[in-house]
């Protein structure tokens, strides 16, 4: 076989050429963002041959760091910042993804709320400081929030996380095993509550209810919807442990890309997979690639959507009536993201920083909502296609914490505010002229500005605005701009994400299965969908697995949790 070696990340691999009619492996996987390279550095260190097919020349998906602005230093995440499972999620551990030069940056000051009277609110690692900052405002509402944290952590601890790593179970099953744990009443209960209900009922203040608000939400949970508040506690507990990827968010992709090369892996990219192959008993067989070879495997992993996967490659023609239906039902998010990407002279000072220093020092800013109506306003504005009024956003500037991803004494900024990928007047072609990306950015800027002052017209070098239509036509998987490969709501999550038939990361074709984020347990970088889809993988071909079951996973399932 004739082979190009090309050099990559210090790394040779051999590239296909298109006249080459077959190529067999083990498993293929269609999609090498976090999830698929997941799936394929287990499989690959079991021994398995395995290629991974991206369309993008990057691996990586949404993980993804790119000089947007200007050239020379300036290193924007374009999609993914914020890591939020990093000391949990097993591949870090598992992978020995540290010795690939992966190092997570965990700022002791994780969110900061400043307000226009220059007071301000703030999360921190440490708890009692958060409850301090919370006092400010409310002695009742720092008590509480304390008291709902430490009990967030111990149902984060004891169950969310575990079985964020192990295969969903129905709720018909899941009730009854509650009911052997202290905090499980309370679990049942929130899960029923909606995150505006949960805030309203917990804290007394108007600021302490914004930004509990917000950080309930701010990853697509609906605050009027009821059903899924069992992600709250998981929210509250994260919000003080979120981390950055030293060097930029792409430096993790690179690691696990290392891994799978190391041991013999493959990535094809940029492919386009044309087709899942089937045999006449209706197995997937492999994939069928647009100008390029037939890759013959023992099983296919899609980490694609349900739509692309099943109509777009399977074909209905080739599915059950009912599968066909439950499918097309899937739901995408009605929002997405409108990213505005700033190469700054200086870092932000927050007006707020002068009664309290902290706030110059935060991981996340959250800005624009001085109470809960403003947020509450702008999410139903975001509804009806809306862009027009108030606007309110989370920020980050990454090299106040980590120098590399700016050059000496200049700054990267993000202002990533909810959007709508349907606007009102236009749809979605709305978002693609220029002027009108533009000046979306510059209302954004002005906001920072109100909070921080010194970031004049002088201090920002270059902007790059990415609108919901951008994230669809970069990252195609995040279809309507979903960036969670469809909407988190009660007939969609757990055992139902993305339906009964597929939940388990298997599907109604044999040998095909499933592994994105339309996937339990859903997305936002947490692994789960390619750790299961490879443990899935591992046991339906009998594959010998060289990794062991998380002792948190352990631990739950010894309670009778899991």
């Amino acid at each position: 076989m004739e082979k190009k070696l090309v050099n990559r990340h210090l790394y040779a691999y051999p590239v296909i050429k298109p006249s080459q009619e077959t190529v067999t492996c083990d498993v293929v996987i269609i999609g090498g963002g976090p999830n698929g390279l997941t799936a394929a550095a287990y499989l690959a260190k079991a021994g398995q041959k395995v290629i991974i097919v991206d369309r993008r020349n990057e691996l990586g998906g949404g993980v993804a760091t790119e000089e947007a602005t200007i050239q020379g230093g300036f290193r924007h995440n374009i999609h993914a910042v914020y890591m939020m499972m990093a000391d949990y999620a097993p591949v870090y551990q598992d992978l020995n993804l540290k010795a690939y030069d992966l190092k997570h940056i965990h700022p002791p000051v994780q969110f900061a709320m400043p307000f226009l009277d220059g007071k301000s609110l703030c999360i921190y690692s440490d708890l009692e400081k958060t409850c301090n900052s919370i006092a400010q405002f409310s002695t009742k509402d720092a008590d509480a929030y304390r008291d709902f944290f430490i009990r967030s952590t111990q149902m984060v601890d004891e169950f969310i996380a575990p079985a964020t790593y192990a295969p969903p179970v129905s709720a018909l099953e899941q009730v009854p095993r509650f009911n052997t744990i202290s905090w499980g009443a309370e679990m049942m209960e929130i899960s029923e509550k909606s995150p505006k209900e949960v805030v309203f009922e917990l804290f007394e203040n108007e600021r302490v209810q914004t930004l509990m608000l917000y950080i309930m939400c701010m990853w697509g949970l609906d605050p009027d919807q009821s059903g899924v508040g069992y992600l709250i506690p998981l929210y509250i507990n994260r919000s003080a442990n979120y981390r950055l990827v030293e060097h930029g968010s792409h430096t993790l992709n690179q690691g696990f890309q290392k891994v799978i090369i190391e041991n013999g892996g493959r990535l094809f990219n940029p492919y386009h997979v044309k087709r899942i192959i089937l045999n006449s008993q209706g197995e997937a067989t492999g994939v069928e690639l647009e100008d390029g070879p037939l890759i013959k495997a023992r099983a296919v992993v899609s980490t694609l959507d349900t739509h692309q996967t099943f109509f777009n490659l399977v074909g209905e023609d080739n599915l059950d009536n009912d599968f066909a239906e439950s499918t097309r039902m899937w739901q995408w998010e009605h929002w997405s993201l409108l990213g505005t990407h700033l190469a700054l002279e200086q870092a932000p000072d927050f007006s707020a920083a002068q009664s309290n220093p902290d706030v110059n020092q935060a991981l996340i800013y959250v800005l624009g909502y001085e109470t809960p109506q403003d947020f509450l306003e702008h999410y139903a504005a975001i509804g009806r296609g809306e862009i027009e009024g108030n606007i309110g956003f989370n920020c980050c500037f990454p090299s106040v914490h980590d120098p590399s991803q700016a050059p000496p004494g200049r700054h990267t900024g993000l202002l990533s505010q909810m959007a709508p990928f349907e606007l009102k007047n236009g749809g979605k072609d709305a978002w693609f002229p220029m002027k009108f990306k533009e000046e979306q950015g510059r209302r954004s800027i002005e906001v920072l500005r109100r909070y921080a002052p010194n970031l004049t017209d002088d201090k920002i070098r270059a902007m790059y605005v990415a609108t919901p239509l951008d994230v669809e036509n970069k990252f195609p998987d995040m279809v309507n701009g979903s960036i969670k490969q469809g909407m988190y709501h009660p007939l969609q999550m757990g055992y139902l994400r993305p339906n009964e038939y597929c939940s388990n990361h298997r599907s109604p074709v044999k040998n095909l299965f499933m592994g994105g984020a339309c996937t339990y347990p859903g997305g936002t970088v947490l692994f789960g969908p390619g750790y299961l889809a490879a443990n899935a993988v591992a046991e339906d071909l009998g594959i010998t697995k060289w990794w062991q079951e998380p002792e948190f996973v352990v631990k739950a399932k010894e309670k009778g949790l899991l």
